[in-house]
């Protein structure tokens, strides 16, 4: 993972407070973090050559003329303790402010697991997203919505010569006025159309789904993702809690149970690709749901931790 720059920033400037204390003795652990990364070295001595810059800056003549005040004078702080208290004050933003929300782009809409959203576009269509779910808005292209990763359930209007677009792993997934269900997974896409009429990535596959299809397209295959015929009844069933499979391997129902129900629920390797056949219900004790997938799957559910693990 590439390391975050804001946060060696704000180390480096730690390690140059705390070095103005006569009484600092840490210099192994000051010397290990300069040796974990290049990046390190280069943020200290960045900082350290600012500093230096400021001590060497002229001090502020004397006055010529001494006033006698019986109001005590208040002392002008010096440029190093100046300096220590900007540190300190960038420190704060850094942190503070993003989580405050300063610096959160509108248009990009994060859900937590376990959290939904519906959102309504400009052009009355709407956009119902699960949880665990990434959905990037566009303000120039406004029938235009991006999945990152997750799931959504979109509500389109139509609109004759403008067809309403989702992108998500480099593919276009095209609607001509329908309701259709998507799941962006790791190296996968899952399209389930419950009205109208979809095409899935019409520049190259070219694959047209009508009511009752979907298709489930794994990145950089070959050949066009086949069509399958899907229950209209369980599609978008996550939004009332009801989640409906007919073979997907237990390592998907997994993710989308965890993406639901907000808890999390990993598949032994053994038991990854075992097809499941049911539907789950995620009511108000959503760790039954995990007891349930068990028993219908014949695997075990495993508490550890704060979530659980199903093994064969």
């Amino acid at each position: 993972m590439r390391p975050d720059p804001t946060h060696i920033d704000a180390r480096a400037a730690d390690w140059l407070i705390r070095q103005r204390d006569p009484a600092f003795a840490d210099w192994d652990g000051f010397a290990d973090w300069l040796a974990a990364d290049p990046a390190h070295a280069t943020a200290y001595d960045a900082l350290a050559l600012l500093d230096a810059d400021l001590d060497a800056l002229p001090q502020a003549p004397a006055p010529s003329v001494v006033i006698h005040d019986a109001t005590p004078q208040r002392r002008r702080p010096s440029r190093r303790a100046w300096f220590g208290g900007a540190l300190a004050a960038a420190l704060v933003a850094a942190i503070a402010l993003p989580n405050l929300g300063l610096f959160v782009d509108p248009n990009r809409i994060e859900t937590a697991a376990g959290e939904h959203r519906t959102l309504t576009l400009a052009d009355g269509s709407t956009v119902a997203i699960n949880g665990g779910s990434v959905v990037v808005l566009d303000e120039e292209r406004p029938r235009l919505v991006r999945l990152e990763s997750g799931e959504a359930m979109f509500h389109v209007v139509h609109r004759e010569g403008d067809p309403f677009v989702v992108e998500t792993g480099g593919v276009r997934i095209v609607d001509l006025g329908t309701a259709f269900n998507v799941v962006r997974r790791a190296r996968a896409t899952s399209v389930a159309v419950s009205e109208g009429v979809v095409v899935y990535n019409p520049e190259h596959d070219n694959v047209r789904m009508t009511a009752g299809q979907g298709i489930e397209a794994r990145d950089g295959e070959a050949q066009a993702p086949q069509v399958r015929s899907i229950d209209i009844a369980g599609i978008g069933g996550w939004r009332s809690g009801q989640l409906v499979y007919a073979g997907a391997p237990l390592s998907a129902v997994a993710e989308d149970l965890g993406r639901t129900a907000g808890i999390t629920v990993r598949v032994a390797p053994e038991a990854a690709d075992r097809p499941f056949h049911g539907a789950l219900v995620v009511g108000d004790d959503r760790n039954r749901a995990v007891v349930d997938l068990a028993a219908l799957s014949g695997t075990r559910a495993e508490r550890r931790g704060d979530g659980w693990v199903l093994t064969r």
